[in-house]
């Protein structure tokens, strides 16, 4: 898939998945919102919004950044075609697993959250102590400590940065989903309640799960189409090879 395509469906894979991501994070983004100190001008409670949602960001990115070098490394222990398939493979596998979650079909991810937690054990402390957030920049340390909770949903979007095989389109990768969870989180500062409504309500979460599911399965066309080209390829290289007989 063309890096182009696979930043726009990061994007979008983003946006659709964020239904979930008010019920892990929608709390914690509507306290920020009440806790504007007095005196503060007009705008103050947005912007310590906007810079938790940015740290957030930074560790989705920095996460994708670690995940791309170690699949930099997985590849080139591998022949180019079989590595450039097995990108393929992955990525649409976690597309379709995240899609199955997200509609609630298969909750396979939610192991992962378990994993996740025991690790958030010891990083949950550091976020407490940095609260109440009184200033933009303590939000955004607070926001990158917090985009470390445990949630299926960018675990699986990790797990896609994987098929990236360089760190620099790990980090743009995961930057872009998380992105894409950006206006229903600044969004669910001020109309949590209301939107809590609608985005839990299972049609549109089926309807988001589908989407995405839908990405994964458009991905493996190609992914298909390489391995049964490299298949032919592979016999006829075989034919080529054998002696001429008379």
């Amino acid at each position: 898939m063309p890096v182009e395509v696979t930043i726009v469906s990061a994007l979008l894979v983003g946006l659709l998945g964020s239904t979930h991501c008010l019920g892990m994070c929608g709390g914690i983004v509507g306290s920020l919102s009440l806790a504007t100190p007095k005196g503060r001008p007009w705008g103050w409670q947005g912007l310590q919004l906007l810079a938790f949602n940015l740290g957030r960001i930074s560790s989705y990115a920095i996460a994708g950044a670690l995940f791309g070098w170690l699949s930099a490394h997985a590849f080139d222990a591998l022949p180019a075609p079989t590595a450039r398939l097995a990108a393929q493979w992955l990525s649409a596998g976690f597309m379709i697993a995240l899609g199955l979650y997200l509609t609630g079909w298969w909750t396979g991810l939610g192991a992962l959250e378990r994993i996740g937690a025991k690790l958030w054990r010891y990083i949950a402390p550091v976020g407490r102590r940095m609260l109440p957030v009184r200033h933009p920049a303590q939000a955004w340390l607070f926001g990158m400590v917090w985009g470390w909770l445990p949630c299926g949903l960018v675990y699986a979007s990790l797990a896609w940065s994987l098929s990236s095989g360089d760190p620099g389109s790990g980090a743009l990768l995961m930057a872009a989903f998380g992105a894409g969870t950006l206006p229903m989180m600044l969004a669910s500062g001020g109309l949590a309640r209301r939107l809590g409504t609608v985005v839990r309500a299972n049609g549109v979460r089926r309807a988001s799960g589908l989407l995405v599911l839908a990405v994964g399965v458009y991905s493996l066309i190609p992914a298909g189409a390489a391995h049964h080209g490299h298949q032919h390829s592979g016999a006829a290289s075989a034919l080529t090879a054998l002696p001429a007989t008379r």
